[in-house]
């Protein structure tokens, strides 16, 4: 990479900043989530590949800045935070199980990035279905009792379940219903991702509105 961004190396390569490689960044992420999903090793041990040439590849163009920091400085930063979250493996302290220990780490996190809500750092151009989890998930693990929704809303899909309760494959009948149910949002000329996203920045008010937060 540090051929390819010298002079006499590679005009495309060189011409590249952090916001031009976003969209790769994300390709590339998501097809390793493919290859994961489908179970091929091969395929995964590629794209692995594909996504640290990313991270490479930003931290190349950060060694040009005006105040520059490389991969080491990007290797040596993760190996201080994983020590830091793991006081019960490289200090003295004691997690009973696993939960305990992802506790444990989120509380170590809120505290180095000086976090208020439990919805501080979830970013917001995660994919609807991922922000929606993610934001119900730090609700629910920071202790904020909060309805994920309307009333009428958490009654449909109470009784969704119900049906498929039982269910040889629950996972597959839930994800036919999240797929019917956007093919009849879009018959009702219904954006579903815009409709999802507005009613998780309604669920983050209410979450902040709990959390006595303006």
């Amino acid at each position: 990479m540090d051929r390819l961004r010298s002079p006499g190396g590679c005009p495309w390569d060189a011409e590249q900043t952090h916001r031009s490689l976003v969209e790769y960044l994300i390709e590339e992420t998501y097809e390793t989530v493919d290859a994961i999903e489908v179970g091929d090793a091969a395929d995964l041990r590629e794209e692995l590949g594909d996504v640290l040439l990313q991270v490479v590849f930003h931290a190349r163009i950060a060694q040009e800045a005006a105040q520059p920091w490389s991969i080491d400085d990007v290797a040596a930063g993760i190996t201080e935070k994983l020590i830091s979250r793991h006081p019960h493996v490289f200090a003295d302290g004691q997690v009973e199980d696993s939960a305990d220990s992802e506790r444990q780490w989120q509380l170590n996190k809120a505290k180095e990035k000086s976090r208020v809500s439990v919805t501080d750092g979830i970013p917001a151009s995660l994919p609807g279905p991922v922000l929606a989890a993610k934001t119900l998930r730090r609700a629910q693990r920071g202790g904020v009792e909060v309805d994920p929704a309307r009333s009428s809303a958490v009654a449909i899909a109470d009784d969704v379940m119900e049906r498929l309760d039982g269910a040889g494959d629950q996972a597959a009948e839930f994800g036919d219903v999240l797929l019917a149910l956007i093919d009849r949002a879009s018959h009702a000329g219904i954006d579903a991702d815009a409709a999802l996203r507005s009613a998780i920045r309604d669920l983050n008010r209410r979450i902040l509105h709990v959390e006595g937060r303006p």
